[in-house]
């Protein structure tokens, strides 16, 4: 996805004296080519690389993100791929702005040697010095949350009269997941350490993804992982697990960005700032139903909630 950089300039040339007229002209024609560039450090500007997991959530997050920094006067391209681990090496650099979870950048940037914390405040305190050794920047984090949750068919879950995850306990599993799931402490470690389920086989098939519900739905998997915010499980026959134990850390939707990107382009941090203050549980669980139940495309729901919002 690629977006021409929007700019605007004005000439304004005030001539004085007649006798000064030629070098009068030249100095404002000078000084109105300053004003009228779009210097990054000033206004937004400049090229804009976003780099995100491909899911639904994230694909719709990253819709939200392109269209506002394409407004603010950036040239954004967008690229999704399918773990946090194919991005996270190329920024800073090739990569400037990526839409993440606390959570989820703490046990990434730990390299699995600390937990994210469940409490929010904790956890941005957790991530603090592992940015600045990073070089990235978090913005303001959202209220809205998307923990990582697992679900089962409705007919497993009555024959077998599991509704928490802490019922598969000593239980025998194949995992239907996303590939960087063996052992997250969030994901298949969290399953097997803390609620003891043994979990034979993961099928590296995605997060909240179309392979991973077949999987679950045909029998090929028991278990299968997606978001707490996932709509659309009732109408595939779908149910929830809850976390019991809680193993799900604070993972409240944040801009992550480039440090020195932040420090030369400052425009890019009050619309997504304002993104993440408009944004709470209710009303990303509605939008995603408009994206996954109702199959609009991820780009028209952005715009649509943006111009409500008032913030394109």
């Amino acid at each position: 996805m690629h977006k021409r950089l929007r700019t605007t300039g004005r000439l304004t040339a005030t001539l004085a004296a007649a006798a000064l007229a030629l070098t009068a002209c030249a100095s404002d024609d000078l000084a109105a080519e300053g004003e009228g560039s779009d210097s990054p450090s000033a206004n937004g500007g400049g090229p804009l690389t976003i780099a995100t997991q491909n899911f639904p959530e994230a694909n719709l997050v990253t819709a939200m993100y392109d269209a506002l920094l394409t407004d603010a006067g950036f040239d954004v391209t967008v690229n999704a791929v399918d773990t946090r681990d194919v991005y996270m090496s190329e920024i800073p650099g090739d990569v400037q702005v990526v839409p993440e979870y606390v959570g989820g950048v703490v046990d990434f940037l730990s390299d699995g040697t600390e937990v994210a914390a469940a409490d929010t405040d904790e956890a941005l305190a957790q991530a603090e010095p592992l940015l600045e050794e990073k070089g990235v920047t978090f913005l303001e984090p959202s209220e809205a949350t998307s923990q990582n949750a697992y679900f089962v068919t409705q007919e497993f879950s009555e024959a077998e009269g599991v509704t928490t995850l802490s019922d598969l306990e000593g239980e025998s599993v194949v995992l239907a997941a996303a590939p960087d799931c063996t052992d997250r402490p969030d994901c298949e470690g969290g399953l097997t350490d803390t609620y003891g389920i043994d979990v034979t086989e993961l099928l590296p098939l995605g997060y909240a993804s179309p392979q991973t519900y077949e999987a679950v739905i045909s029998g090929e998997a028991q278990v299968g992982q997606t978001g707490t915010l996932d709509g659309t499980l009732e109408e595939q026959g779908l149910v929830l697990l809850e976390d019991d134990r809680g193993i799900q850390p604070a993972q409240n939707l944040v801009p992550m960005v480039s440090t020195e990107f932040l420090e030369a382009n400052p425009a890019v941090q009050e619309p997504l700032e304002q993104l993440m203050a408009a944004l709470d549980n209710e009303t990303l669980a509605e939008l995603l139903v408009r994206v996954s139940v109702d199959r609009e495309t991820p780009e028209a729901v952005a715009e649509d909630f943006l111009t409500q919002e008032g913030l394109l």
